[in-house]
């Protein structure tokens, strides 16, 4: 089978990997032309995964059409801030029986809209899954054991990428709340920069366990107001990439955090950085999100107003631990979430 890897990052040049290893013709596109030329003369991504070779059935490309054509499977892993256009132009040339899977963790702004709800608005329903986990590409290409979450409503599709990618170091798990693991690898970026951030401060274990554990709190709260299943933030998709993204220097948002904390200004830490920090905007999104929702998020409240309105490190972190003290564990049992099915901007 043939399959296409939009975006030719450092996770999507590790899966397509991991693909064409177990037999499968795999085009990685890619937007320059340049980095698809050195590709092909140096036989590895130097831009983002150096030192890794690209195995010999993975394609280099930077014509979409040609990536596309006769792929029966497709990851899209471009930002956030790409993924509708580049969807728009999957539904046009992408096969009639294509599956297409999301693998970028983000949240678009304009109606709180996840990624599977963006190619949703193209594409059936039933062709559509999201790929999240805590899988830092770096270990994945090393060989380092990971697992990751599938989640689709078409077993169909779930079976499919547990074939595809399945390996001796990577361990792919099924799950039908799609909504749920997608919110779980979005969210979590926002808390990767507070723990950065508090890393950066040179914090105890005893602070950093109540912050990782309390911003699962906050996740799976949001979550559970969209609709999601809570449980869902107890796997791989939710404190397993939470723990990871936290802890981390690998994760780009925990880095981003290590450089607020070294007094960078916002802009000045994301131009050191040079890399996209998904939870930047992450955060703008899901603040405004859980303002008009009313959701008690005071973690995210707070790193809102310490990156965006200029407030004190110190009086943020006194809000914080003078603030009100609720029950430790929040999650509902399943039937007592009235089978409510998360529907973006209108929950």
């Amino acid at each position: 089978m043939n399959i296409a890897i939009l975006g030719g990052g450092n996770f999507g040049t590790a899966i397509a990997n991991i693909i064409a290893r177990n037999g499968h013709v795999t085009h990685l596109w890619m937007r320059d032309p340049t980095q698809v030329a050195d590709c092909l003369e140096t036989g590895e991504n130097r831009r983002y995964l150096p030192g890794h070779r690209l195995e010999s059935l993975v394609h280099p490309t930077a014509d979409l059409a040609v990536a596309l054509r006769d792929s029966g499977l497709i990851f899209v892993t471009v930002p956030s801030g790409s993924f509708r256009a580049v969807s728009a132009r999957i539904a046009a040339a992408a096969p009639a029986h294509a599956m297409v899977v999301s693998a970028t963790k983000g949240i678009e702004a304009d109606g709180f809209r996840l990624m599977s709800q963006v190619l949703e608005d193209y594409l059936p329903q039933d062709r559509i899954g999201v790929l999240s986990g805590p899988n830092l590409a770096e270990e994945i290409a090393d060989g380092q054991f990971t697992g990751t979450v599938i989640a689709s409503r078409s077993s169909e599709l779930t079976e499919r990428v547990q074939q595809v990618l399945r390996s001796k170091t990577f361990r792919v798990y099924a799950n039908d709340d799609v909504y749920g693991v997608e919110l779980g690898g979005a969210l979590k970026n926002i808390y990767a920069i507070a723990c950065g951030l508090a890393g950066g401060l040179g914090v105890g274990q005893n602070t950093l366990g109540m912050l990782i554990t309390r911003s699962l709190a906050e996740m799976s709260r949001l979550a559970v107001s969209l609709g999601a299943n809570p449980f869902t933030f107890l796997g791989l998709a939710g404190v397993g990439d939470l723990l990871v993204t936290c802890s981390s220097p690998l994760s780009r948002n925990y880095q981003l955090g290590v450089r607020l904390a070294q007094g960078l200004p916002l802009e000045a830490a994301i131009a050191d950085l040079g890399k996209l920090a998904e939870g930047v905007n992450t955060l703008e999104v899901v603040h405004r999100r859980s303002q008009s929702l009313g959701v008690y998020m005071p973690l995210a409240s707070g790193l809102y107003r310490l990156m965006f309105e200029q407030a004190h490190l110190q009086d943020v972190i006194v809000e914080l631990m003078t603030g009100g003290q609720a029950v430790d564990v929040e999650f509902a049992r399943p039937s007592e979430l009235g089978g409510q099915a998360y529907m973006g901007a209108s929950a």
